[in-house]
């Protein structure tokens, strides 16, 4: 077969807002950029975030800063975060939103003409830049325009728009190639012909998102199946804290057709309010301790909040997602749920149809299409789907570069260490901004400092024959087949409430699972044959799965993203710990490490009171590390 070959200088594998801001970086910088999608340019899962983009404007209120905002994600990741990663996201995340604001976007505005923010759970401030419940789309279309603006400017320059930023779209990468261990390109294939292209270039940024698809329900669209975090394991890059998966609260649950799919937390930013079967607003019982002085406690307060934010404490339906979860979770166990087995979301009661449809416009949409529900009059439906992975490649917080192998870059949801426990809606559009940026900007440096690094022929004929392999074998298993098993034991047993005894089954399960994959087969041909994609999308669902179980096992106790029912509480000695996934080739391996202490001065930016719920008295007692 002949093998179509490309050559560059960067190599963006995924066309979300991390893979497009980190090729304009790129590409400003100088370089040669190519933009791998697995499907359609614009489809990127970017485009399903809905309720905003995080940054501290302080448009709305103006007691925001940076040091709330890090202050905030910090509480919310239960300080399992990288310090340093999420202080860089709270300094520049506003300026990532005026620079899209300068490049074309079209924000919802003030009255005062400024860019609107929006209240989110566990923000402390409105400080959700937004377009209606659209942003993600917006950030999506916005970059898009900036990316054909660099390449008309290139075609009035060269005459050829695609010379120094192209887009290959409906594409999968297989592996990611090195000579002398260090990145020399990656190979893939096309995904309407299986025709076979090699990618030479010295520098490969992942930005390809989550692992939804890796679980039975989920928001994630058939993209996310762990694609980033499987390739970089098997080049030799390790995963951060895996068992950190969160669970949206409000996924739709009827009709089947449409379970999981995303319910904006936005809706609760408005003034949506959850209630049982009985018709009780449950939340105020499960305020956690650490958290009751910031949150009301009846019905009376809450409501006023909505008025006047600096005399009230905040609604409890807007605690940080994994709270809000596992109550529903707990409602829905004790009896108490629908009969589709979810809550229900009313926003109905607080603001008028002219204005839900103004704010909320797809969420209206949505439901009135594809349930029959319409929300200016009718409650929601709505249960915990699988949304979000806060582990992925350990990275160095500056650069984005991918620990351990040179010429490798993570930015966005593929990349571990931001987020801690638990993610924060909306920090996830400005964090694919701040760190798809710094990602571009350290691989263009990387490769003006290195320079080429050629494919040798035997990587190239090693990658060729990984992707041969399925059609070689005759009467193995199928990819489908074992793609519905795995969703089952990740669904019952490495779910949102997990216990050591049903991780230790899902390992091994997971195991025999893939012992099985090895002997996948595939009819047919290479043209439009959805099970030979299934075939490298199981195995690299596979290597999360065991990484997130085993990373889940070897962590007794209960934080953010993370639930042991045989650990029901949060552990201070825990919580300087790291999980850290490796892969030999054959299983993935998992060690503890020792999580970087906050510096003195943001140390002092919380009450010590606050800070002893979370740390060691030896922690508190040095104040920081410096």
């Amino acid at each position: 077969m002949t093998i179509e070959v490309h050559n560059y200088d960067v190599l963006i594998i995924g066309a979300g807002g991390a893979g497009l801001r980190a090729a304009v970086e790129a590409r400003e910088a100088g370089l040669r950029v190519a933009i791998i999608c697995k499907s359609l340019f614009g489809k990127a899962h970017t485009v399903m975030a809905e309720g905003g983009a995080a940054a501290s404007m302080g448009n709305v209120n103006d007691n925001d800063n940076w040091m709330v905002h890090f202050r905030d994600t910090m509480r919310g990741g239960k300080f399992l975060n990288h310090y340093r990663m999420a202080e860089l996201h709270a300094k520049e995340a506003p300026d990532r939103i005026w620079e899209l604001e300068v490049w074309g976007a079209l924000f919802d505005r003030t009255k005062e003409g400024k860019i609107s923010q929006r209240n989110f759970g566990g923000h402390e401030y409105p400080r959700l830049a937004h377009v209606g419940d659209r942003t993600g789309l917006e950030l999506i279309r916005t970059m898009q325009q900036r990316i054909v603006a660099l390449q008309q400017q290139d075609g009035l320059d060269f005459g050829d728009m695609e010379c120094n930023i192209k887009v290959f779209a409906e594409l999968t990468i297989t592996d990611i190639l090195k000579e002398n261990g260090k990145v020399s390109g990656a190979y893939g294939y096309w995904r309407e012909t299986g025709a076979e292209v090699l990618f030479e270039a010295p520098a490969v940024v992942i930005a390809t998102g989550g692992v939804g698809k890796t679980f039975k329900i989920t928001s994630n669209s058939w993209e996310g199946t762990g694609d980033g975090h499987a390739l970089a394991l098997k080049a030799g890059a390790n995963l951060v804290d895996m068992e950190f998966l969160q669970f949206h609260p409000t996924g739709m649950v009827w009709p089947p057709s449409v379970r999981g799919i995303l319910v904006t937390e936005s809706v609760r930013g408005e003034g949506g309010v959850l209630t049982n079967i009985n018709g009780e607003r449950f939340m105020f019982k499960y305020i956690p301790e650490v958290f009751k002085k910031m949150y009301a406690d009846n019905e009376e307060e809450a409501d006023r909040w909505y008025e006047d934010q600096d005399n009230n404490r905040r609604p409890p339906e807007l605690l940080p997602r994994d709270e809000v979860a596992r109550a529903i979770n707990t409602e829905v166990k004790a009896g108490r749920g629908t009969e589709h087995g979810g809550v229900f979301l009313d926003v109905s009661k607080r603001l008028s149809a002219e204005v839900i449809k103004k704010r909320l416009p797809s969420m209206w949409h949505q439901f009135y299409e594809l349930a029959g529900v319409d929300i200016t009059k009718e409650p929601m439906e709505v249960g915990p789907t699988c949304h979000y992975v806060m582990g992925g490649v350990e990275v160095e917080p500056d650069t984005a570069a991918a620990v351990g192998v040179p010429g490798l870059f993570a930015a966005g949801e593929v990349a571990g260490g931001m987020h801690g426990s638990n993610r924060l809606g909306g920090n996830s559009l400005t964090d694919l901004l701040v760190f798809g940026r710094r990602a571009g900007a350290a691989a263009a440096q990387y490769v003006k400092n290195n320079g080429k690094n050629p494919v040798s022929e035997a990587a190239i004929a090693a990658a060729a024959a990984k992707i041969q392999a399925p059609f070689d074998r005759e009467g193995g298993e199928n990819s489908y087949s074992l793609h519905a098993e795995l969703q089952e034991i990740t669904h019952n047993l490495v779910g949102i409430i997990r216990t050591g005894a049903e991780l230790q089954s899902a390992i091994e399960k997971i195991a025999e699972i893939r012992k099985r994959s090895a002997n996948v087969s595939v009819s047919g041909g290479r043209k439009f044959n959805p099970g030979f994609h299934l075939a490298f999308d199981l195995d690299n669902m596979l290597l999360v799965a065991e990484s997130t179980a085993k990373s889940a096992i070897a962590r007794e106790e209960s934080r953010g993203g993370h639930t042991r029912d045989d650990f029901p509480g949060m552990n201070s000695k825990w919580r300087q710990v790291n999980h850290i996934s490796s892969f030999d080739g054959t299983k993935v391996n998992v060690r503890e490490q020792v999580l970087p202490m906050l510096p003195k001065e943001l140390f002092d930016l919380f009450d010590v009171h606050e800070l002893e719920k979370y740390m060691t008295p030896e922690e508190i007692a040095k104040g920081g590390s410096n």
